[in-house]
């Protein structure tokens, strides 16, 4: 099976699409998502991110590993981390609290391991793969559940979470303008 969702559908994939485990690779520097609003802009600033957590996202973070799913990330950050990496580093407090496992590993260290090209992707129970199409306009996800495609994601899955630091071991390694 392979079709293409707007990315805006992502929400619905936390609702009813997994029965045990959500888990993503973020490779990008910059999200558009992010740059566009107050608080990145204000971040820039020096002002701390504020933790909405009633945000859709968050609520939902809460209900779903309230029964007992997992939620997981590792985000890769460069050396030096962009300024979106920062906001990112900044934010992930607001995710934890809401029951996701946020995980970080130098894009370096992901190089060296082979798979920091891989670009982002969701993984869905191990077995439905949903990679994010930057270039389209529609920023439609591409779902697939072909098996060499889902093992090439659960075995970078596998090597990222191995080796990425849990965000309070990471975060004193990246410079805050906070």
């Amino acid at each position: 099976m392979q079709t293409a969702v707007p990315a805006a559908r992502i929400l619905d994939f936390f609702r009813d699409g997994f029965k045990h485990t959500a888990w993503r690779l973020e490779t990008r520097r910059e999200y558009a998502a992010d740059q566009g609003t107050d608080e990145y802009r204000e971040f820039l600033q020096g002002i701390a991110p504020r933790n909405d957590e009633d945000s859709p996202w968050y609520s939902n973070a809460r209900a779903q590993t309230a029964q007992g799913k997992r939620i997981e990330r590792v985000r890769l950050v460069d050396e030096p981390a962009t300024d979106n990496q920062r906001y990112l580093l900044a934010t992930t407090p607001g995710n934890l609290a809401a029951g996701e496992d946020i995980r970080y590993l130098y894009r370096s260290a992901a190089d060296a391991l082979g798979f920091a090209d891989d670009g982002d992707f969701w993984l869905f129970d191990s077995r439905v793969l949903a990679r994010f199409n930057w270039d389209d306009a529609n920023r439609r996800m591409e779902l697939t559940t072909d098996p060499e495609q889902v093992v090439r994601a659960c075995q970078v899955r596998d090597a990222a979470w191995h080796y990425a630091a849990r965000h309070e071991d990471f975060v004193g390694r990246v410079p805050s303008p906070m």
